[in-house]
């Protein structure tokens, strides 16, 4: 009987059964060759990872309500008229404190990742998170308070809520990413047939980043929480932002903590870490080579057996992929977190037009949610046509765009030093106040729109989905089974070195050399561009094969 051929988008297949027989099977596994030729799909995603991905997108909610006004809270007076202000500690200082509490909030996740993946579960990880972010954010409602800035509990309420949000962001950040991941369980590539009848493979590390790209997604559009919170602050005072957050939180723990029977937790497995040391030690005594730290090689070369299996070393080996990718994105969270800071402060050197300036900033949670779904449907065609874009490209294609962003950002600080009133000094001349006393000056931006920002913005929330959703994906997916939040945590302290370098040019984040800062960055992130692109693009050619040896030997250890 003549073998019928499965027509693909690559051409024929040939069946090694009867049509009937493919029909009556399906769904099943995939073989290598039809996972390998067969167009991609996105399998169903449950439920319990959609709730999970909005409770993560609720806790994005409160800080950016936050978080979006701090630079004003600090830098400005409270008798600031061009700008809301509390504290009036100046750009560099404020840009100083910012940046150090990026660094605490990103050296934070590693704690909590052991403490997750070790001893209390992701699930009980999140409950004390939300916690410490309750007590942050109530303090800072307290201490922003008329009364409270009056009596001198600005700097203080400041410095201790910062302590218990970024230990909160810390258990977050952690755990909220691989959590999510941990709500899909199907992994192994399914052979389905479509509603057009044409045969497909239902692929996991596709559905993972499809649900990655919807978290992200949620969280832009939790993100605009920016928004009511820079009116709220310059109509109300900074206290009724801090509250609109506070509440976020209380409805976020409350969800998470009525949807406990119906979400997955994963056991936490044992300390991997001194089991990981013990190895990579093992290596660098054996000529630096991973592989001459597994079982079978040392029982045939020097008769002794090592407390550990050959595939918690391939495990090893493709966490430390990662983990080398994860580090490189350091140069781009020093960019990103430009918006946060700096472009805040450049916004308030502009004509305003009635807009808060540090509202400008939500412009890039706006493009997220625009462009996110064009990007996944661009992901969605090239996998339909076989096409790769792979997470090293993709990366790759984020780190350009950044830099052309912050490239556009220092020609629009050129423009904004070349216009009057105030040139290279903005907010350093002014005019006399209507309704001020005798020699009040009522100080002036210089007469640029402050809408041309919003290139930097867009370009920005591009690359972010490009590179920190690939991110996401690349350390869960690429990490050992007992280390998913370990190696998510690295993902924060790349975001961390970002911070220090930040701190480190914060001297210099101020007029008239914000040019020349923003040049440099621009040309570091091209330069990231190619250099990483240049040094990791081998590993798209075997990222299956790097997913599958992290499939099965979860399998394995779940058995």
């Amino acid at each position: 009987m003549t073998q019928p051929e499965i027509k693909s988008e690559k051409g024929p297949i040939e069946s090694t059964e009867p049509l009937s027989d493919v029909e009556s099977s399906l769904p099943r596994d995939a073989t290598d060759e039809e996972a390998r030729t067969l167009p991609r799909v996105v399998d169903r995603i449950p439920a319990a990872a959609w709730a999970a991905a909005l409770v993560g997108s609720a806790e994005r909610f409160s800080y950016y309500a936050i978080v979006s006004i701090w630079q004003n809270y600090m830098q400005n007076e409270r008798a600031s008229r061009a700008v809301p202000g509390a504290l009036g500690l100046g750009q560099s200082v404020a840009t100083s404190i910012s940046n150090g509490f990026f660094v605490f909030s990103f050296l934070t996740p590693m704690l909590f990742a052991v403490v997750s993946d070790v001893w209390l579960g992701r699930y009980n990880t999140l409950i004390v998170a939300f916690c410490l972010l309750i007590c942050g954010s109530s303090i800072m409602f307290a201490t922003s308070l008329p009364a409270a800035l009056d009596n001198g509990a600005g700097v203080p309420g400041l410095a201790v809520s910062m302590v218990f949000i970024g230990l909160g962001i810390g258990g977050v950040k952690s755990t909220i990413t691989p959590f999510i991941g941990d709500q899909y369980t199907q992994r192994k590539p399914q052979l389905i047939r479509q509603k057009n009848g044409e045969l497909a493979v239902v692929d996991g590390s596709r559905t993972i980043q499809f649900l990655y790209n919807a978290f992200y997604w949620l969280t832009n559009i939790a993100s605009l929480s920016s928004i009511p919170a820079t009116f709220l602050e310059r109509e109300f005072g900074f206290w009724t932002a801090y509250l609109m957050a506070a509440i976020s939180l209380v409805v976020s723990l409350g969800v998470l903590l009525s949807l406990k029977s119906k979400l997955i937790k994963v056991t936490p497995h044992e300390n991997v870490l001194p089991k990981a040391i013990k190895v990579l030690s093992m290596a660098a005594r054996n000529g630096f080579r991973l592989d001459h730290a597994k079982g079978s090689y040392q029982t045939q070369r020097h008769g002794h057996g090592v407390p550990w299996d050959d595939s918690f070393v391939d495990e090893l080996k493709t966490g430390l992929i990662a983990c080398r990718v994860i580090f490189s994105f350091a140069f781009f969270y020093l960019s990103i977190t430009q918006m946060y800071n700096n472009f805040i402060s450049q916004a308030g050197q502009m004509n305003l037009h009635g807009v808060p300036n540090d509202m400008i900033q939500a412009m890039a949670g706006v493009a997220c949610v625009l462009f996110g779904p064009v990007i996944q449907a661009l992901y969605n065609a090239l996998a339909q046509r076989r096409l790769p874009f792979g997470p090293i490209a993709r990366i790759s294609t984020a780190f350009l765009i950044c830099g052309a962003g912050m490239a556009y950002a220092s020609g629009l600080q050129q423009l904004i030093y070349h216009t009057g009133p105030c040139y290279d000094a903005p907010l350093a001349c002014g005019a006399a106040a209507s309704d001020g006393g005798p020699g009040r000056l009522l100080l002036l931006p210089n007469d640029v729109n402050v809408w041309l920002q919003l290139p930097v913005y867009v370009a920005l929330a591009i690359a972010e989905i490009f590179g920190l959703v690939t991110a996401s994906e690349y350390s869960y997916e690429k990490a050992p089974r007992g280390m998913r939040s370990v190696v998510q945590a690295l993902v924060q302290l790349s975001a961390c070195l970002g911070a220090l370098m930040g701190m480190a040019i914060s001297p210099a984040s101020r007029d008239p050399y914000l040019v020349v800062v923003y040049a440099v960055l621009a040309g570091v992130m091209g330069l990231c561009s190619l250099v990483f692109w240049w040094v990791f693009r081998k590993y798209d050619r075997i990222d299956r094969q790097l997913n599958r040896l992290i499939e099965d030997t979860t399998r394995e250890g779940s058995e």
